[in-house]
This record gives structure tokens, C-alpha cells and sequence, in this order.
């Protein structure tokens, strides 16, 4: 295998693709929450159906990953990417043609499938596109990921819906057709000047997540950890806030819980190279999603807000270390099926250990124990990451 040496100008058109990319794998996702309440009015769906335009699509990246390892080692990780990314905004267009409602949800499934596509491909991009800079192509990638997020939830209401005179339709449409002008830049990346890597293993790509490795398991878990805390605090801190009796302060938290996402992903941009692959940074961070929990849970005033700032900033460090560690592993024949075995851990962890945290302050009537699972979670994150010595990879 050789490696391309890229001047900055290529460096720098190689980011900017990956970073717009990346907004695709949570944009369409996020705009379903502050789309719901119009939504809701026309179509008349219950509180769980409401809640699963956003939580189904969670579901998908787990139970979609090993299709998605599938789709890249018969494809490869461009096209497979360029495909999924226009599924997604087919797919994100089409919940609008709703009623009737099964469309809704059908789209929403097919649309999160193709979003667990997506993310084993960037690893596998990343290692081709970014020869000596695959951490910050990563960090950049899961920074376009986070952006996504908060410019769906956070800028959907206070800009678009007024321009677009509150049509969710029309809405969905605004988001979801610009990802097309996306697939054909990643799709035409050779005439924009952008070159892969060559690779002389000439081996048949693996496919099968590699479970069978405690690595995996290890990344998954502590990756779980992560989108567990994040996914759990934004779906249950209405009912804990309303618990200990400050509902009138949520507006505040969910900014800036979700506002300490886009800080932490634009550190880490700037301190990928320093971090992914150090020890003692994945311990840290470890410590601090726990930490946040039990402080989002015990403290009230100024130690809450405190404590959601560093829950915050510690789920989206800990879900850029460990998926930025991916295109490190020393086979890129490994990149794709790693990732889609963290991947698929990883979020359905995510996905189930929320939804234990809800059944079990159902059974006991105590919004409080919500968060027990997402504690005893972010525990063993911490044990594996003291015991563990397969997350010292050196990032090039």
C-alpha cells in the first residue's frame, strides 16, 4: 500500500465533503422532534407513536449495521455512502406524503436503515480519504454529525418555521433535498480532486462485524455508554425536571445540554490528533458521563446546569473517541466491519437502556430511577476502559 501525500488545498476540500456528509447521519433524524407538535395536529398520533419518529430511527443504526457492513464490502465505502445518503433524503421527503400513518413510520424505518449504512462507511472513507489525518477527519465528520443535530432541533422553530409558514411538509423538503447536491459531490469526489489511498490487498473485503473480539464489545459498550447518557437525558429530563418541581427551567437545560455537543465536537476537532487513541482520555470521559448523570439527577440550580454542561461535552467526546479510533485498527479490511459491530452494540445500548430506565420509573413510580440504568451503564464503561488495553491505538 502506498499513501497520497495531499497539499492543504485537497485537505481542506476533503473535510468540507466529509463535514457536509456528516450532517446527513442526525439531520433528518432531529427535525422530527420540533416538527412533532405539527405533526401531531394533522395526523392525531399518541405520545409513543410521536416519540418513535425520533427513537425508531436509533433502533435502525443497531439493527441495521451488519446490512449496512454488507451494502460496503460489495460496494465500497463511496458508493455505499452516496447511496445511503439519497435513501435518506427519499426517504426523509417521503414521510410527507403521510396520511396514511403507516407511510410515516415505514419511511422513518427505511430512513434510519440507511443512516446505519452511513456510518460504517466513514470510517472505511475516512481511512482512504484522510492518509495521515484520519483523526481529524473523523473528528471533523462527527462534527458535521453534531451540527446536524443541533441545527435540525435547535434552529427548525425559531427559522424555518416561520419562513415556511409552518408547513412541516415543505419543512421536511427544506432539510432533506440539499443532501442530494451532497451524494454528487462525495459521488464525483475523483474531479474534485479528491484520491483515495491505494490499497494492493487484493483480499475480499470483510463484511461480518467481528464479535467474536473483545474489542469490539469494548468499543461498543463504552460507545453505548455515551449514546445511552445523551438519548436518555433529552427523552426523560421533562419528567425529571418535572419531578423535582423546576419544569419551567427545561427550555434552558435541553439548550444547553444539546449547545455542549457542538462545543465539545469543535474541540475535539482541534484536539483530535493529541486524544484519539490515548487511555487515560477515554478514562476521563468516562468518569465525567457518570459524574454528569448522577449529578443531573441529584443536584438542583446552578450544580445541574453544571453537571448537564459536563454530561454534555462528556457523551459527544467519548462517541468521537471511540468512533474516530476505528480507522486506526491496523487492517483497513477491518475498518468497515469494526465499526459496524460497535455500531451495532453501541446504539442498541442505546436504544434499550433508556427504554429499561423508563419501564423501571414506571414500576416503581419514580421519575428519579430513570437514570439508574444510564448510571450502572456509564459504571461498567468506566470499569472496561481501567481494565481494558485495546484502546491505545496510535492515530496517525
Amino acid at each position: 500500500m502506498t499513501d497520497t501525500v495531499l497539499n492543504w488545498q485537497q485537505r481542506t476540500l476533503v473535510l468540507v465533503v466529509l463535514w457536509l456528509a456528516g450532517l446527513y447521519l442526525r439531520l433528518t433524524v432531529l427535525i422530527a422532534p420540533p416538527l412533532a407538535p405539527l405533526i401531531d395536529t394533522e395526523l392525531l398520533l399518541s405520545q409513543t407513536e410521536l416519540g418513535a419518529l425520533t427513537t425508531l430511527p436509533v433502533l435502525m443504526l443497531s439493527l441495521g449495521a451488519l446490512p449496512g457492513a454488507v451494502a460496503i464490502a460489495r460496494l465500497g465505502p463511496k458508493l455505499a455512502l452516496v447511496f445511503a445518503i439519497v435513501i435518506v433524503v427519499l426517504t426523509s421527503v417521503a414521510r410527507g406524503l403521510a396520511p396514511p400513518i403507516w407511510i410515516l413510520f415505514f419511511s422513518t424505518t427505511l430512513m434510519g436503515l440507511a443512516i446505519a449504512v452511513m456510518q460504517p462507511a466513514f470510517p472505511a472513507l475516512v481511512l482512504r480519504w484522510c492518509p495521515g489525518f484520519v483523526a481529524l477527519g473523523s473528528a471533523v465528520y462527527m462534527n458535521g454529525m453534531l451540527m446536524g443535530e443541533f441545527i435540525g432541533a435547535g434552529l427548525t422553530i425559531p427559522l424555518i418555521m416561520p419562513w415556511l409558514d409552518n408547513d412541516w411538509r415543505d419543512i421536511l423538503l427544506f432539510w432533506s433535498l440539499p443532501g442530494l447536491i451532497v451524494a454528487m459531490l462525495v459521488l464525483g469526489s475523483r474531479h474534485l480532486g479528491i484520491h483515495q489511498t491505494a490499497v494492493t490487498d487484493e483480499r475480499p473485503p470483510q463484511w461480518k462485524p467481528p464479535l467474536s473480539e473483545p474489542r469490539v464489545w469494548q468499543l461498543g459498550i463504552i460507545l453505548g455508554a455515551a449514546s445511552a447518557g445523551f438519548f436518555g437525558t433529552n427523552a426523560y429530563l421533562p419528567s425529571l425536571l418535572e419531578y423535582k418541581g423546576v419544569l419551567q427551567e427545561l427550555p434552558d437545560y435541553l439548550f444547553i445540554f444539546n449547545a455542549t455537543q457542538v462545543v465539545g465536537s469543535l474541540a475535539m476537532v482541534v484536539l483530535a490528533q493529541r486524544l484519539v487513541g490515548s487511555p487515560m482520555a477515554v478514562i476521563l470521559i468516562a468518569w465525567g458521563v457518570l459524574i454528569g448523570l448522577v449529578g443531573v439527577v441529584l443536584c438542583d440550580g446552578l450544580l445541574a446546569i453544571a453537571a448537564a454542561i459536563a454530561l454534555g461535552l462528556a457523551t459527544c467526546i467519548q462517541l468521537i473517541l471511540m468512533v474516530a479510533l476505528v480507522p486506526v485498527v491496523p487492517s483497513r479490511r477491518s475498518a468497515a466491519p469494526l465499526a459496524a459491530g460497535m455500531f451495532m452494540i453501541g446504539y442498541f445500548l442505546g436504544f434499550l437502556v433508556p427504554l429499561a430506565g423508563g419501564l423501571l420509573a414506571d414500576s416503581l413510580a419514580s421519575p428519579a430511577m430513570i437514570f439508574a440504568p444510564l448510571i450502572l451503564l456509564a459504571a461498567l464503561a468506566i470499569t472496561i476502559a481501567h481494565l481494558s488495553d485495546n484502546l491505545s491505538f496510535k492515530a496517525p
